[in-house]
């Protein structure tokens, strides 16, 4: 697949992502709006229906309390033992027109019962007796109404506790709350008009952030003047509340979340493995080129074994047969290495681990490598100052990291200054050896210091293509030092020169 086709892929998975979870946290946005209003909204009905319920328990009250009065009166009881003493009565029954039975009975004096009997008129004295009981309805309408201000003047005058008790407002509260299936714990206050307490619940105790979230409702309005009192209510557990009713939301962002974090490594393997298959484009190129060379060196030295001139010379014999031992050499190195990539798919390297004086392999390294320094004029010095440097590994492993390390040194030198290598041991805390590796080159830059160690990767040299290889030696360097139980890393700068430091636990250790 192009690159440029991933790179449409990935726009176009990215802006849907986006758009999903765009939508989803919007549509969770307006329905926790939406559960604030219909919270605040049935809060508010409730304190409402609080207030109106204790002034209808107040008016009960005094109701009840002046129907007992006038009930236990002596003064009434026996104004209605009087009245019925001189009360008379007459009872009249007669048929309407539609065939109905009607009866009428007409109380009042004895003295008047028996003039209407004599007279024998009834619907004249109904009349009589309609409009004195209209007379009557409206001198006790004008009474009950008296009564009624009095009332009100009267109740306006208790104590507040006595009117509104702190557990039935409580009680209450919890009823009308729990009718509208506002089933959340609260806690509650009741000030008057000057703000001060008059009771509380116990644990009321408003914060800064809770005066945003508290609910007040005015108690008996109707009170004449301004000496009011407020009911004020806070929900602890509100946030809690409406949250968790739009619990049922979560799994689906949840899973929109985990698809795009899939999505991205994805994105992100595919980018690996095209640049992976990129590196080993790159290696089969390096490798065909590398041994081209060798085995067009050695098939040009076999064709000149053919001529009989030069069998016949002995020194060119002898130059033939130097090339072609030189290019099989080189030839079994190149092959050597691409065997290393077989231990990169293992997890665990076969070695054969023996003692060895890390020092003097060392010194026999650099004994060997210092022609091949001197060679582009350079020169390399060995400070072994370990004192103790014995340590387990596999000898021709442990070589070949030290080999790979000078090697790369040699490829990567500055053609403007000569090249100074050095390697330097030495002993450190808790029992380990530490081998430094520094040459004065091109340096690496911060961004290739993180990838120098990986499969395949080779550092850009820009114009120089004097730079072979199959970007394995380092990988290889990390792979068996980690293995002898060590670890590597890498100081550099640019034009600087680069350090490699390596760290391996002593024999004794």
């Amino acid at each position: 697949m192009k690159k440029s086709t991933i790179w449409i892929l990935t726009t176009l998975m990215t802006l849907t992502f986006m758009g999903l979870l765009y939508v989803q946290v919007m549509y969770m946005k307006n329905m926790v709006q939406m559960r604030y209003e219909q919270f605040s909204s049935g809060v508010k009905r409730s304190l409402y229906t609080v207030s109106s319920r204790l002034e209808q328990d107040e008016a009960r009250y005094f109701l009840e309390e002046g129907v007992s009065h006038i009930e236990s009166s002596s003064s009434y009881a026996q104004y209605l033992n009087d009245a019925n003493a001189r009360m008379g009565s007459i009872r009249y029954s007669f048929a309407t027109r539609g065939g109905l039975q009607a009866n009428l009975t007409i109380v009042g004096n004895p003295t008047d019962i028996n003039r209407l009997r004599s007279n024998g008129s009834v619907v004249d004295h109904y009349k009589t007796a309609q409009q004195a009981w209209q007379q009557q309805y409206l001198h006790q309408k004008s009474l009950i109404d008296n009564v009624i201000i009095n009332l009100i003047s009267q109740s306006s005058r208790r104590p507040f506790i006595q009117r509104a008790d702190s557990a039935v407002v409580r009680q209450y509260l919890r009823k009308e709350l729990d009718t509208l299936g506002l089933h959340v714990p609260f806690e509650y206050e009741v000030v008057n008009s000057a703000g001060t307490p008059i009771y509380r619940s116990e644990d009321f105790h408003p914060s800064v952030t809770d005066q945003d979230n508290m609910f007040t409702q005015i108690l008996f309005p109707h009170d004449p003047g301004f000496g009011h009192y407020y009911l004020k209510v806070i929900f602890p557990t509100k946030k809690d509340y409406i949250y968790q009713s739009i619990s049922f939301m979560l799994p689906a962002f949840a899973f929109t979340v985990i698809m795009m974090i899939i999505f991205v490594f994805t994105i992100i393997v595919a980018f690996r493995q095209k640049k992976l298959t990129e590196m080993k484009n790159d290696f089969i190129n390096n490798m065909t080129h590398e041994f081209k060379t060798p085995i067009s060196s050695i098939s040009l030295a076999a064709q000149m074994l053919n001529d009989g001139a030069v069998r016949k010379s002995p020194v060119m014999l002898q130059q033939i047969s130097t090339v072609i031992n030189d290019e099989t050499k080189r030839l079994r190195f190149q092959v050597e290495k691409v065997l290393q990539m077989s231990m990169f798919d293992r997890q665990k390297a076969t070695l054969r681990l023996q003692e060895v004086d890390a020092n003097s392999a060392i010194n026999n390294i650099v004994n060997t490598f210092k022609l091949k320094v001197e060679k582009y004029g350079g020169h390399i010095t060995a400070n072994l100052n370990a004192e103790d440097a014995i340590v387990n590994v596999d000898e021709m492993h442990f070589t070949n990291v030290i080999f790979n390390l000078l090697d790369n040194a040699v490829k990567y030198r500055r053609e403007d200054v000569p090249l100074e290598l050095s390697v330097t041991s030495r002993d450190i805390s808790d029992n380990r050896l530490q081998i430094i590796v520094a040459d004065n080159g091109i340096g690496i830059k911060k961004d290739d210091l993180k990838k120098i160690f990986e499969k395949f990767y080779r550092v850009s040299t820009g114009n120089r293509h004097d730079v072979k290889g199959f970007g394995l030696g380092l990988a290889y360097v990390k792979k068996m030092v980690h293995e002898l139980g060590g670890d590597i890393t890498v100081e550099s700068e640019i034009n600087n020169g680069t350090k490699f430091i390596i760290t391996i636990p002593l024999t004794k250790n």
